[in-house]
């Protein structure tokens, strides 16, 4: 995650067009996670519909049989690959909400659910918003060693 009053407006400016910031992004990453409990509502198919557009390379995923977020970043090799992966679980940290994350060679799958609930709740998709914005200053940090996938 970046901060705002530390980077440069050419930098920002480069962050949000790689990001496509701009509607439900930009509001997504303006939030913040809130505690869940077992009883939380899982969010609504409405809902889901609403948010997706918001993450377009995110896939929604049913295993097991809990709604999941998931997505793969590529990159040039295994250590981009590990500092990605640590960004991401710094940010969970943060947030008090972790995903699922498998580090591999030149390539880092995040899937992000919510445990209490064993579904989908709004943090899901803030955290992954976060994650893009992650990804994108980890390629700008790495110049062009990261891939969009």
């Amino acid at each position: 995650m970046y901060n705002e009053e530390a980077v440069s407006t050419t930098c920002k400016g480069k962050i949000d067009s790689l990001l496509g910031l701009g509607g439900y992004m930009d509001s997504l990453l303006k939030e913040e996670c809130v505690a869940c409990r077992a009883d939380s509502p899982k969010i609504l198919e409405e809902e889901i519909a609403q948010l997706l557009p918001a993450i377009p390379q995110w896939t929604f995923d049913i295993e097991n049989p809990i709604q999941k977020l998931s997505r793969e970043f590529r990159f040039e090799n295994f250590s981009d690959a590990l500092d990605f992966t640590n960004a991401i679980g710094k940010l969970a940290e943060i947030a008090g909400h972790h995903p699922r994350i498998v580090t591999e060679w030149g390539r880092v799958s995040v899937a992000w659910w919510t445990h209490k609930i064993r579904g989908l709740h709004r943090n899901d998709f803030i955290m992954a918003a976060k994650t893009d914005e992650a990804f994108v200053v980890s390629k700008i940090g790495h110049g062009s060693t990261a891939e969009r996938n």
